[in-house]
């Protein structure tokens, strides 16, 4: 029987030979204790409005599950006048002392020591980073009425997430790193392809080349339709899509893609709810599974970005079930 990062590796080879399926985030370990996280995300407090370093102003009311960004309060209200209006945060300047790196560096340390494929999480991507300066309307707009503009505003956000991965990778050396960006609904994408390929592919093409330089996995989190451009995403060096929705014809890419992306997900979020029963948790699981696991290169997982559940009984019955799947299709668990 492989170990879970045996299995995971052998899963992302187009010919390789997993025993069974990977069980959701089983092979992964995120870091989030490093200190550009904690500078661009730590004061999401439950319970308070607060403003993160872009000046984006956050709402967590008690009673919702989720910290969101308003736009309300938009930094940039007209993005021809964006360099006045946008401050992108010096996370070079704030997060480049070793020092600061300690806690991130030993619990990696002891995550790897259990035999954990280490991943560095960079959430707000930058079509993400757009909508949380602008809205999500001003930008689709801008994206058509001030080309030039956007352009420029993007490549500021590319250039900071490209120093945010470079001291990911400089201080936590992490065997992936997995990045954030929702490009669409679960129905469509937010623009046409041929608008995502002019703003966002070449700027994807240098961030995800940059890191995959430095011998760093690629896992894009994206709980989108993403379909039409899955082949775009493979140009990209992405190696897994994690997020994958069911309302992507999954068989069908699994046919097409032929193990050069993996795909993980499959596991609609619904059943992640307080009232949710055993039953249809374990049949929502095993129904992914049946359905995709087939097909190959498929992780089972809910469509969350990061590993766990909203309500605590929802995520060990998921790895459980996928456990039971694997136990009966392939004798191992």
């Amino acid at each position: 029987m492989l170990t879970a990062k045996e299995n995971f590796l052998e899963t992302l080879k187009p010919d390789g030979k997993p025993d069974r399926l990977v069980n959701d985030y089983e092979a992964l370990a995120a870091v989030r204790s490093d200190p550009v996280f904690r500078y661009i995300r730590g004061n999401r407090i439950k319970g308070k409005t607060t403003q993160d370093p872009w000046g984006v102003t956050i709402t967590w009311p008690e009673e919702q599950l989720f910290a969101f960004p308003t736009e309300w309060n938009k930094v940039c209200t007209d993005v021809t006048r964006w360099r006045e209006q946008v401050h992108v945060p010096d996370i070079a300047g704030r997060c480049s002392d070793p020092a600061l790196w300690k806690d991130a560096r030993e619990e990696a340390d002891r995550l790897r020591a259990q035999g954990k494929l280490i991943m560095g999480y960079m959430g707000t991507g930058m079509f993400e980073q757009s909508h949380d300066l602008m809205g999500l309307s001003d930008v689709c707009m801008a994206l058509l009425e001030e080309p030039e503009a956007m352009h420029e505003l993007l490549e500021a956000i590319c250039e900071y997430r490209m120093t945010y991965a470079s001291l990911l990778i400089e201080h936590l050396h992490p065997d992936a790193i997995i990045s954030h960006d929702d490009w669409g609904s679960k129905t469509s994408l937010f623009m046409s392809p041929d608008t995502w390929r002019e703003f966002f592919k070449p700027l994807y093409a240098r961030f995800y080349g940059f890191i995959k330089s430095k011998g760093v996995m690629v896992i894009h989190h994206g709980d989108s339709y993403l379909e039409p451009i899955a082949e775009d995403m493979v140009e990209l060096g992405i190696d897994v899509w994690q997020g994958t929705l069911n309302t992507n014809n999954i068989p069908a890419l699994q046919k097409q893609l032929q193990g050069r992306m993996v795909l993980m997900g499959g596991i609609d979020s619904w059943i992640d709810r307080e009232e949710s029963t055993e039953e249809e948790i374990r049949a929502e699981v095993r129904s992914a599974c049946e359905k995709y696991g087939p097909g190959g290169h498929f992780i089972p997982c809910i469509t969350y970005g990061l590993p766990g559940t909203l309500f605590p009984h929802v995520g060990p019955l998921i790895t459980d079930e996928i456990r039971r799947y694997n136990l009966d299709t392939y004798g191992v668990g």
